[in-house]
């Protein structure tokens, strides 16, 4: 009996499992960002509408793990992407990122994160791309400083705040919501 029991439960698994594998298969990038921000079509009971207008601000205070691609990067590509491939127009989607805490450090140039750690800044392709695509990228001013970041060492075009607090109150002002992921 006990042996019926787990071969049905091995079945089982192996049933989801496979089904887990089609789905996660239909995660796609693109169509603005390509190598970034993948994302899969979903049957929508709230669909959005082709004219929506999108002002989000998401906040990135984590560094990615161990010296590798932001996770709160992507999900910026994937913002992106997920809307513009369900009909809206990418002129209606205004987006951009506070940095602070030990995120801080992603901020830097090419060579002053080689020289600070002496390795490639594995961030600055999707920073850039982002930016591209009319990303604004806001870095805490009390976070450079604590970290000893000056504005010299930061990634071209990423600008500096006077605190997150107060970048996070501007964008409020102009109409943004704050993501929460």
């Amino acid at each position: 009996m006990m042996i019926k029991a787990l071969m049905q439960n091995v079945t089982l698994l192996l049933v989801l499992s496979t089904n887990v594998q089609a789905v996660a298969a239909e995660f796609s990038d693109g169509p603005v960002i390509f190598g970034y921000g993948k994302h899969a079509p979903v049957q929508q009971d709230i669909p959005v509408e082709k004219s929506t207008e999108l002002k989000v601000v998401f906040d990135v205070s984590q560094a990615g793990k161990d010296g590798t691609l932001n996770r709160g990067y992507d999900s910026v590509a994937r913002f992106l992407n997920m809307h513009v491939a369900n009909g809206v127009d990418i002129r209606n989607i205004d987006l951009a990122i506070v940095v602070h805490g030990s995120a801080t450090n992603e901020m830097r140039s090419a060579k002053a994160y080689k020289a600070k750690y002496g390795k490639e800044n594995p961030n600055i392709e999707l920073l850039s791309i982002l930016m591209k695509n009319g990303v604004q990228i806001v870095q805490c001013g009390q976070s450079a400083a604590y970290h000893q970041m000056a504005n010299e060492d930061m990634i071209d075009d990423v600008e500096m705040a006077l605190s997150a607090m107060t970048a996070h109150a501007l964008f409020a002002q102009k109409g943004f919501t704050l993501n929460p992921f």
